[in-house]
């Protein structure tokens, strides 16, 4: 009877304990920082709002940390770029002032430069296009079928008899999908330009851009898959009239990254499904390395031909951050179980900055994780299966643990591949413009749109991770595109193939 009652009551307190903890972890959610960075804390110092329990207890592990040095920042505001135009304004004295007390005028002995920036509010200017008639006056009531007039030839355009030209397209273009400006909002910032353009108009443009480009995106979806290792990812978007779905349900942007070692490449997919079948269908035939999050669309990589599936260490480091704020929120400042995995994914981390200063190969950076890192990974996965007998598992340090065991096949694959980071970061780096313009437009209106708004991500972000202006880089896209008539023609056109020196874009 006794232990029956023990039984329940170490069970009661689990519970409360885990409902604790998901009080904490809701709390550091919405009042705590966003970074997951973990601040390294003075343990002998108090800090100022956090009242620590009466356990408190000074943890005797210390961390060994590397202080480089540096130099002191001069005080002063940073030079305006030379490549600015400048206007030269001269400020003189009156001519009395230059009048000396002592009756003789002063002469100029030189001056004092200083620099303000200004701007000019955005022209808008209308071209004219006058195409001249020609007329053979000799041929003037002559029965010919033949043409008696000849007119000159417009230049073919991206939108036949489009009002706009390559240069307003591109900007439309680069506000909406880098900007982040709704379509309504660059309605009313032309009205105040004096120009009327309806967000249709601007919408409709989007989407004949994106037909125009098909054969481009064919291309590009080739390069993502040339290159050794892809890097994919997904998120949530709301599309208000998607034939197979409610309004209120969830269809999904695809990302991948991927592309040949200096080239990279970025490619947005809309599909209104979140299904693995999606990335399968896409990856299919493909050989080589790809690189993940935790979610389980992904689990047939593993048994895929020909893929080495790769996890994120990123992830898994979160969860255990996780734990950390709830203990912190609760004023807890001893180090845990928590920090522990944590100092073993730093250690991690800390290779690869060391390796990637010694701007080692691909070969030589998989010779030193193998002998620097794996001894890391060994003994981390050691403790990983010790903690794991001891944790309540429903916790949140249970399930951080378990998480990581679970995708530890994965996880340890960046080690083998020198083109491989340990995380998936550089997947969700290309797709957080796409989240942070989500934010402002909101939803995309039929699936025709949300396909154009994959197609000019694809562009935009393969052309940023290229080093090239997204404006410039349209505006090109936009004039030379309908002259492209062959396969290399238009591969030139890609971002990551197309001559810059032919951008103009400005030395700035």
């Amino acid at each position: 009877m006794m232990d029956s009652f023990i039984v329940k009551e170490k069970s009661y307190k689990t519970q409360i304990n885990n409902l604790q903890e998901q009080i904490r972890q809701l709390q550091s959610m919405l009042f705590g920082i966003k970074s997951e960075k973990v601040p390294l804390v003075d343990e002998e110092q108090l800090t100022l709002f956090d009242i620590p329990e009466k356990e408190f207890s000074i943890a005797n592990e210390e961390e060994e940390t590397e202080v480089s040095p540096h130099k002191r920042r001069k005080q002063g505001r940073k030079p305006l770029p030379e490549a600015l135009p400048r206007t030269d304004v001269i400020h003189d004295l009156d001519d009395d002032e230059k009048i000396c007390g002592c009756g003789c005028i002063k002469e100029c002995i030189g001056e004092d430069t200083s620099e303000q920036l200004d701007i000019e509010p955005a022209k808008v200017k209308v071209i004219r296009n006058i195409r001249l008639k020609y007329a053979c006056k000799s041929c003037e009531g002559v029965d010919d079928d033949g043409p008696t007039i000849s007119i000159g030839r417009m230049p073919d355009q991206l939108i036949p008899k489009c009002m706009g030209t390559p240069g307003l397209l591109a900007y439309v273009m680069t506000a909406k999908f880098v900007d982040s400006i709704p379509f309504y909002r660059m309605e009313k910032k032309f009205m105040r330009m004096g120009v009327k353009i309806p967000r249709a108009t601007m919408c409709g443009w989007a989407t004949k851009i994106t037909d125009g480009c098909e054969i481009l995106l064919d291309l590009l979806k080739d390069e993502v898959r040339s290159g050794p290792l892809i890097n994919a990812d997904e998120t949530p978007l709301k599309v208000l009239s998607e034939l197979k779905k409610s309004v209120n349900s969830k269809c999904y942007m695809w990302v991948y990254h991927g592309g040949a070692t200096g080239k990279p490449s970025v490619l947005y997919q809309y599909d209104p499904s979140r299904s693995g079948d999606v990335a399968a269908a896409f990856l299919k035939d493909y050989e080589g390395y790809v690189q993940t999050d935790g979610y389980s669309g992904y689990n047939f990589l593993d048994h895929t031909k020909g893929i080495t599936h790769v996890g994120c260490w990123a992830h898994s480091r979160r969860k255990f951050v996780d734990v950390t704020r709830a203990a912190g929120s609760s004023g807890i400042k001893k180090k845990g179980k928590a920090h522990e995995a944590l100092k073993y994914i730093r250690k991690l981390y800390k290779i690869e900055k060391k390796a990637k200063e010694k701007v080692l190969t691909a070969d030589e950076l998989v010779q030193e994780r193998l002998e620097k890192a794996l001894p890391v990974l060994n003994e981390f996965k050691e403790w990983l299966d010790n903690t794991l007998e001891i944790t309540p598992p429903k916790g949140l340090l249970g399930k951080a643990v378990s998480y990581t065991l679970n995708q530890w096949h994965r996880l340890i694959n960046y080690v083998h591949n020198g083109h491989v980071t340990p995380d998936n970061n550089i997947a969700e780096n290309a797709i957080r413009p796409f989240v942070v313009g989500r934010k402002n437009w909101l939803f995309s209106g039929t699936n025709y749109g949300a396909k154009a708004t994959a197609a000019m991500y694809s562009l935009i972000e393969t052309a940023k991770a290229n080093d090239i202006e997204p404006y410039w880089y349209l505006k090109y896209l936009f004039e030379n595109l309908p002259l492209a008539m062959t396969t290399e023609d238009f591969k030139a056109l890609l971002p990551m193939h197309v001559d810059k020196s032919k951008l103009n874009i400005p030395d700035i």
